[in-house]
């Protein structure tokens, strides 16, 4: 299996690691480390030096509760790292909801959009025509695509998360939105599916989301998994820590490592991740066994 990309076919027989580049002042994790052009490029360069497979490159947080970004300062954050980005050698991911960002990115000859609201969105106000993102992706001859299950919005998904069996319902609203882009035009070689880790499902329907992984399968789609440093893997904290004690965002190296292998060992072909050296290694491990 092959995930068919603006330049490149990404080979799937082993999982690969999408390392996360945010150019953003207030993501969960590291928000303000690479919020400059120059700052974001180099952390590219130190990604590919520590053996990333996919740069993932966004310009809004879409941490819970997060307020959204407009469409020009997203722009400006993103697109002069997109336009240094795309000559370092692999493919780069857009990580963006916005219509008019997904066709500047692809203009550059950016390879995937990584779309939080599996392409929903449209723009265009009074006097404006409207752009959808559905078509921005179908117009272009081969980009993949990365369609993800998001309860509500950034605003409110925790607020109000699911409620019941999750792992039914994200697969068929995944499996729903992959075949209303493929009746669009857009093969089924540049799909690929994420069930949302964080986005609107309690702690419990998340690692539901992981036991049951393999369902998500049967919906005949590769799956990109994204547990990295979420804040379900806070609790897993020391047996001697104090009662209500949780891990920050950075303390969650161990936990975002044995989820990313589970991940990958349930059939996960892409790790979407911020600690692309200690996934590269944890993952040869698996390799090894297999």
């Amino acid at each position: 299996m092959y995930w068919q990309t603006s330049r490149y076919q990404i080979d799937l027989a082993r999982p690969r690691v999408m390392g996360i580049v945010n150019v953003t002042p207030d993501s969960f994790s590291d928000g303000g480390q690479h919020d400059s052009t120059m700052a974001a490029l180099r952390h590219c360069e130190q990604l590919i030096r520590d053996g990333v497979d996919i740069l993932d490159i966004g310009g809004e947080s879409t941490r819970p509760g997060a307020p959204p970004v407009t469409l020009a300062d997203e722009l400006g954050r993103v697109i002069p790292v997109l336009r240094e980005a795309v000559r370092l050698g692999v493919p780069v991911s857009l990580d963006s909801y916005k219509p008019r960002v997904m066709q500047a990115a692809l203009d550059l000859g950016v390879d995937i959009i990584n779309d939080i609201w599996a392409l929903r969105w449209q723009e265009g106000g009074e006097g404006e025509q409207t752009l959808r993102a559905t078509e921005v992706v179908a117009a272009h001859p081969s980009c993949g695509v990365c369609l993800m299950h998001m309860h509500r919005e950034p605003q409110t998904m925790q607020v109000a998360p699911m409620q019941g069996d999750v792992l039914p319902q994200v697969r068929d609203f995944l499996a729903q939105s992959a075949q209303d882009l493929q009746a669009l035009g857009v093969d089924k070689a540049r799909i690929m599916l994420d069930p949302g880790i964080g986005f609107g499902k309690t702690v419990a329907q998340n690692f539901a989301l992981l036991a049951r992984q393999v369902e998500l399968l049967q919906a005949g789609y590769p799956v990109l998994a994204g547990w990295s440093r979420k804040s379900s893997l806070a609790g897993m904290v020391p047996h001697d820590a104090p009662p209500g004690s949780s891990l920050t965002a950075s303390e969650r190296l161990a936990p975002s490592l044995a989820a990313a292998l589970l991940a990958a060992e349930r059939g996960a072909s892409v790790l979407r991740v911020h600690d692309v050296k200690e996934t590269v290694q944890a993952l040869r491990v698996l390799e090894a066994i297999r």
